[in-house]
């Protein structure tokens, strides 16, 4: 009997699992947890082993329990048991009846199928497998045989035969390649051609490395046979790239003179397609080394590159004959030099392309249409270039040809068999938008791949804008729902990477401009100049681009020296030339040449009518580039008068806009309001001249005393007035006034009119509280311009829109004052349009400030109200009083009414002066031009047809100005109408009575005389009217008294040269008036007796009036308080005031002394 074992302790099978196997009941018996399958099974194999359990129960026990690795327990099982047997083997403690268990314990699970045999051949031990009966030869022998087969294996050569050795086997086989290759019936049966290849390789014993590179030859001259793609799967895949590579090697060497085939260089780019081969297995065979190309490259273009930018350098050496003879030549346009040195290049590069292998390879990538490898390609070789290789340029044609030909016919059949409709354009977009297509992002990749070479097919160009666009309106929708890159972004890259460095090299053609800009008008205006930005790389390495830019610069420059009047025609239509190839240079250079000299505004101007959408497009970039361009000063060296180039740039875009109506506004007007926002107000001026170029509005300071007179009446005069002595193309002017106007009142998107105006309003009142200037002088500069810009631009939107939309578009009057901060006097002249459409209660038509009572009854004024739309509540007249309260504090209500305040204010020169005088001069006028147009005596048809439209035009004029006239009168009549009825109850006695004249002096008068020359007439035809309706408690001799004693000093102390003039012309316009009532006693007791404003008590109207002797003795007392503040002003040593005192004394010389 053997000796007792060692086994090692039982954790999972107890007594009580040995007891129920072993028992009647076995198949009930389950063990309550899952355990872990590697332990179990080496307890179990103890168990039978030591005889605790027959080998027969395993089974039973094994389906007793449920393992941990239940999921794996099929795979796992056999072989867990075979590597435990196998252990168990090679104990040798383990002998006598206990091995005998051991062995019959194996025998039943191999014969129940629990483990495989071939597992146990696998891992025991020689002997034990004769044990158990799973080898038919003993342990020795079985070693023995082991030995003999791993020698045969590993370290016997087979002896293959090579070409010259066995010359039968390789020519049947090249011959049936042959013959399959080019045979298409034999390719049908390839299995069959499969297996007679193989029993050539056996029966010749022919090298299989020798037979593949046969097959790869035969590949290469029929690469369109698919039998090849069947036989090359058979050899080892790790051979197949070094044959190849020593294919290539062949080549490199010295005594072979034959270039690469184009066949060898497909037959790898399929391999590589079909991914039988990696691609850096090959690469690495092919030369030249790529650190080396790069080397050569960057000597070969630096050359290149200085070539191009010695293109109109001027030669310091020449003499001056050479240089007159240079003028005097006929001027011509180059478009060929760029195009000229790109065949240089090509030809000179053309060698590369036989002995640089790389290059080869990625021609046949292209050749196969196998973008992903080509891409790959392309990075690794961007440095040379490769696409300036006439080949590879045609297969990278012909790729994208391919990937977008598809959705081409879609964009083909939508736009030409479509049925002919009026809104053809909107028709197609709808249909594209709902037939949708894709572009994949290869084609894309191939776009920024080709660069600036796509102009060498410009049909190919064309097409790829119109599948572009195409793209936009089909995968707009699409792309906004899913999260994917949007059209847009693609095709910024498309534009920016290809389309715009191509447009440079094409000569000329505005029909690849207007496809380029189709493509280009679908992004918004910050897309477009980004990629503007971007277009013009400072740093250029490529010597074409570089050579076209140059020669376009140095033509401008020609071109612009003799551009005239006279040769307008024809050189205007050689600069559009220039443009239409290279328009962000030529454009530039031209801008540039304008900024330095003014005399060319006006014939570039004419010049710019042959230019496209896309030129007028950058020509606003360039102009926003150059605004806003650092390192310029934008005001001269004197710190007072803007910079010339600013002028001339700025008087440029005025005239262009006016003059082509293709010319967008909306990026420049915002690019002036974000300006605004920085608190950087000089650009304005651009807006001015906008304004006056395209609206006729211009605001000027200097006007004459007629022309004073005339801005008081109707808009016929005004017009007339405001013409000096020119004609004026109305439809023209009409046309770009409503271009202006709808370019800051878009339909669809935010408007620009009403921020633009309120921040003009705030920087003017930032000027003086953010001054940062040396002198006041620049300061009161700055202020001035600032503020005549503001009335030009007020004065532009209430005649450009209805009144209606004027105050449906104006913020309420309590917004811009307590909301946007906007000073009264601003607020005021924004809002005085809105207050005349106030109209009565009680339905009638008439509006404020009109007297619509005809009885003459006493009607309140609270019972106006303004209606503007259905979305907007009425306003009454008392809620803007309510306002106007809280505008001013509230001591200064104790001397005025906020009626008072709110109709002075309200009110214009056109309500109180009927400026008679101007009327009957410009009627006089037109009656002189009428006379004059009948003596005419041409008679030929011309001229009695041009006779008959001036006189009609000058009928028109003349039957306008008679009926504004009487209208005029009219007008005056009610108004003042309505002020005698209101006059009661705009001053009361108060003990403040005395302060009344100086808080009407402080809000009302100073702030309105100062704001413009007509607001200077106004105060004092106000103060007159005050007077003459005999307004209780306004003292007309205290009014003066205050203004001229107290007054005088500080305010043209503190006023700018412009408002200096506009008080001298109030002081004037006073004086005028006080000098008419001394003139004589009779003209005194007439005007001035009866009235309250010269009552010596204030607070008491009815009290004794002032004699005409004090009234002259007061007169005297007014003149010489007005020399001493005038000497004053002149004995200062502050320029301002002396400059200021020189004005006002300049206004008032014909009144005093």
């Amino acid at each position: 009997m053997s000796p007792p074992l060692q086994a090692p302790d039982y954790k999972h099978i107890t007594e009580e699992c040995l007891r129920e196997w072993k028992g009647q009941s076995a198949g009930a018996f389950r063990l309550p947890d899952p355990v872990p399958m590697a332990s179990f099974l080496y307890e179990l194999c103890w168990a039978i082993v030591r005889g605790d359990l027959p080998p027969q129960k395993s089974r039973v026990a094994l389906k007793s329990v449920v393992f941990v690795e239940e999921a794996h327990r099929e795979e796992e099982l056999g072989s867990v048991l075979a590597d435990i047997i196998a252990h168990l083997g090679q104990d040798i403690t383990i002998s006598g009846e206990y091995r005998s268990r051991l062995v019959k314990m194996t025998k039943s699970f191999v014969e129940s199928s629990i483990t495989a045999p071939r597992l146990l051949q696998e891992r025991c031990e020689e002997d034990f497998l004769w044990e158990v009966e799973q080898s038919k030869l003993k342990g020795q022998d079985l070693k023995s045989k082991e030995v003999r087969v791993n020698t045969r294996l590993l370290y016997q050569q087979t002896k293959f035969n090579l070409l010259r050795e066995e010359s039968e086997g390789y020519a049947k086989l090249v011959t049936l390649l042959c013959q399959v290759g080019s045979d298409l019936a034999c390719q049908n049966s390839s299995s069959v051609t499969i297996s007679i290849i193989k029993s050539l390789i056996g029966h010749f014993d022919l090298d299989p490395n020798r037979v593949f590179d046969i097959v790869l030859e035969c590949f290469e001259v029929y690469p369109d046979s698919n039998i090849f793609h069947q036989l090359i799967p058979l050899f080892p895949k790790s051979h197949a790239a070094q044959i190849l590579g020593l294919k290539f090697q062949y080549y490199q060497r010295l005594d072979v003179n034959s270039p690469v085939p184009s066949g060898l260089f497909r037959t790898a780019a399929l391999l590589v397609k079909s991914g039988f081969i990696d691609l850096d297995n090959v690469y690495s065979h092919l030369l030249p080394n790529d650190d080396e190309a790069f080397e050569h490259f960057d000597s070969f273009i630096s050359r290149r590159i200085d070539e191009a930018n010695r293109i109109g350098k001027i030669n310091l050496a020449a003499t001056g004959k050479d240089l007159m003879d240079d003028e005097k030549q006929e001027v011509t346009t180059d478009f060929y030099t760029a195009l000229e040195m790109e065949n240089d290049i090509v030809g000179e590069r053309a060698p590369e392309m036989e002995k640089n292998q790389k290059l080869g390879l990625l021609l046949g990538f292209l050749s196969v249409h196998d973008w992903h490898h080509a891409q790959l390609l392309f990075e690794r070789l961007a440095h040379l270039n490769p696409v300036e290789h006439i080949e590879i340029c045609d297969g990278l044609f012909r790729m994208i040809e391919k990937t977008m030909s598809s959705a081409y016919d879609i964009v083909c059949q939508l736009y030409y068999y479509l049925p002919p409709k009026n809104d053809a354009d909107q028709t197609v977009t709808s249909a594209l938008s709902l037939c949708s297509f894709d572009l994949p992002k290869e084609f894309f990749q191939m776009l920024t791949a080709c660069g600036p070479y796509l102009h060498r097919d410009t049909q190919l160009l064309q097409k790829v804008c119109r599948i572009l666009k195409a793209y936009y309106h089909s995968s707009k929708e699409s792309t906004r729902a899913a999260n994917v890159v949007s059209p847009e972004f693609r095709i910024e890259e498309a534009l920016g990477s290809c389309l715009f460095p191509s447009l440079q090299l094409i000569p000329a053609n505005p029909a690849v401009d207007m496809e380029i800009w189709g493509v280009l008008s679908l992004l918004p205006y910050e897309a477009r100049y980004r990629l503007y930005g971007e277009w013009e790389k400072e740093t250029e390495q490529n010597p074409i681009v570089l050579a076209a830019r140059q020669t376009a610069k140095l033509d401008t420059r020609r071109l612009l020296k003799r551009l005239a009047k006279e040769n307008l025609r024809p050189l205007g239509r050689m600069v559009a030339k220039l443009a239409h190839a290279n328009p962000m240079t030529v454009l530039r250079t031209i801008v540039q040449q304008v900024e330095a000299y003014r005399d060319m505004i006006t014939p570039v101007v004419d010049a710019f009518k042959y230019l496209t959408q896309l030129e007028y497009d950058i020509l606003q970039y360039i102009v926003i580039e150059r605004l806003a361009q650092g390192g310029r000063a934008k005001l001269k060296d004197d710190g007072l008068n803007l910079s010339d180039w600013l002028q001339c740039l700025a008087s440029f875009w005025g005239h262009l806009c006016k003059k082509h109506n293709a010319v967008e506004l909306k990026s420049l007007l915002q690019y002036l309001v974000n300006q605004l926002k920085k608190g950087v107000g000089i650009e304005l001026v651009v807006l001015e001249e906008l304004i006056q170029q395209m609206a006729n509005v211009q605001y000027t300071e200097n006007m004459t005393e007629e022309q004073v007179d005339a801005m008081a009446g109707s808009e016929t005069l005004r017009q007339q007035a405001s013409l000096f002595g020119a004609t004026r193309n109305y439809k023209v002017l009409s046309k770009s006034t409503n271009r202006l106007r709808d370019s800051l009142l878009p339909k669809e998107e935010p408007n620009l009119a009403v921020p633009m105006l309120l921040l003009i309003a705030q920087h003017r009142s930032k000027i003086i509280i953010n001054a940062d200037a040396t002198y006041i002088k620049m300061v009161s500069e700055q202020f001035d311009r600032c503020h005549g810009i503001l009335l030009q631009y007020v004065e532009f939107l209430t005649s450009a829109v209805t009144p209606i939309a004027y105050a449906q578009l104006i913020p309420p009057l309590q917004d811009l004052v307590h909301k946007y901060h906007i000073e009264p006097e601003v607020a005021f002249l924004i809002y005085r349009p809105v207050m005349r459409l106030f109209k009565s209660t009680n339905g009638g038509d008439t509006c404020w400030p009109l007297d619509d009572n005809e009885e003459g009854e006493s009607v309140s004024s609270d019972d106006l109200i303004l209606h503007l739309d259905s979305s907007q509540e009425p306003i009454m007249w008392s809620d803007l009083i309510n306002t106007v309260r809280s505008i001013l504090p509230a001591k200064a209500w104790n001397s005025l009414s906020p009626d008072l305040y709110a109709t002075f204010w309200g009110l214009t020169l056109y309500d109180l002066h009927f400026p008679k005088d101007r009327y009957d001069t410009e009627i006089k006028k037109l009656h002189e031009n009428l006379k004059q147009l009948e003596d005419n005596s041409d008679n030929s048809s011309i001229a009695i047809s041009r006779r008959k439209k001036d006189k009609e035009r000058i009928q028109d004029l003349l039957d306008k100005l008679n009926s504004e006239s009487q209208k005029h009168q009219q007008h005056i009549a009610s108004v003042v109408q309505r002020l005698a009825r209101e006059k009661d109850k705009w001053l009361s006695s108060s003990p403040d009575a005395l302060k009344i004249n100086m808080e009407f002096l402080q809000r009302c008068i100073f702030p309105r005389c100062v704001f413009s020359t007509q607001d200077a007439v106004y105060c004092a035809t106000f103060v007159q009217t005050l007077h003459s309706l005999g307004t209780p408690f306004f003292n007309t001799v205290n009014h003066i008294d205050v203004l001229v004693c107290k007054t005088l000093q500080p305010m043209i102390c503190c006023c700018t040269e412009f408002e200096a003039g506009r008080l001298g012309r109030f002081l004037h316009d006073t004086l005028k008036m006080a000098y008419y009532w001394k003139s004589d006693e009779s003209v005194y007791e007439r005007e001035c007796v009866n009235k309250p404003g010269f009552a010596v008590y204030f607070r008491y109207p009815n009290s004794q009036r002032v004699s005409y002797s004090q009234f002259v003795r007061v007169h005297w007392k007014w003149s010489s308080r007005i020399t001493k503040a005038l000497n004053q002003c002149m004995e200062s040593k502050e320029y301002m005031e002396i400059r200021n005192a020189l004005i006002v004394l300049t206004k008032i010389s014909s009144v005093f002394p």
